[in-house]
């Protein structure tokens, strides 16, 4: 299963709040049965998103990896990723057979772009219920993201988005680019998303 230039490296960005490690233990739950996969996150001080993937099971502990950037999680993924590249380094080490390593990381639009050096495709998620603006501010990841996870569409209704106008927007500044429309935590989009990772990043599953 295992591609020779190794393992595709899935970045996961977005703010606080929005949803990416849900979607990163959905996916987990979607796929580590049906490949060989783990699982890499960013925050400042501590382990947390690390510590709470490891609680809910999705991976054993040992695929699990909790980065502390001691400082803005942007700069570790994006300008001086060093420490993530050895987190991929020390993984594969550990587990040759690798197929797919999910990075997990905060920041806002402007700053959650992922080097090319660490991430093969970046997903970023944005939470509707953040503002019916979101896409039309059409910052980098929102426009130059490889997918687009708009999730949380259920709360459009209970904090006055207009849902229709919200997916507009979002076609709009994405362009040719795609989106998926999610309810991440009632695994809504979750198949859309794997099919994307199979179709664009090469992801063979058994």
């Amino acid at each position: 299963m295992t591609s020779p230039n190794g393992p595709l490296r899935v970045g996961i960005g977005g703010p606080v709040g929005a949803g990416k490690t849900t979607l990163t233990e959905k996916l987990c739950q979607a796929l580590a049965h049906r490949c060989s996969m783990a699982v890499i996150t960013n925050d400042i001080y501590t382990r947390e998103d690390a510590d709470y993937l490891t609680r809910a099971q999705v991976l054993p502990a040992a695929r699990i990896r909790g980065v502390e950037t001691g400082g803005c999680p942007h700069t570790a993924i994006r300008e001086d990723a060093s420490i993530n590249l050895a987190a991929v380094a020390d993984l594969r080490t550990a587990f040759p057979d690798l197929d797919l390593i999910l990075i997990e990381s905060g920041g806002d639009n402007l700053a959650a772009t992922f080097s090319p050096e660490l991430a093969d495709l970046s997903i970023y998620v944005i939470d509707t219920a953040a503002g019916q603006d979101i896409p039309r501010k059409r910052g980098p990841g929102v426009t130059r993201s490889d997918l687009l996870v708009v999730n949380k569409t259920d709360l459009a209704p209970h904090v006055g988005v207009d849902l229709t106008q919200l997916e507009a927007d979002t076609q709009t500044a994405r362009g040719a680019r795609p989106y998926v429309m999610a309810r991440l935590r009632q695994g809504q989009g979750v198949n859309e998303i794997v099919a994307f990772l199979q179709e664009e990043g090469g992801l063979a599953l058994i």
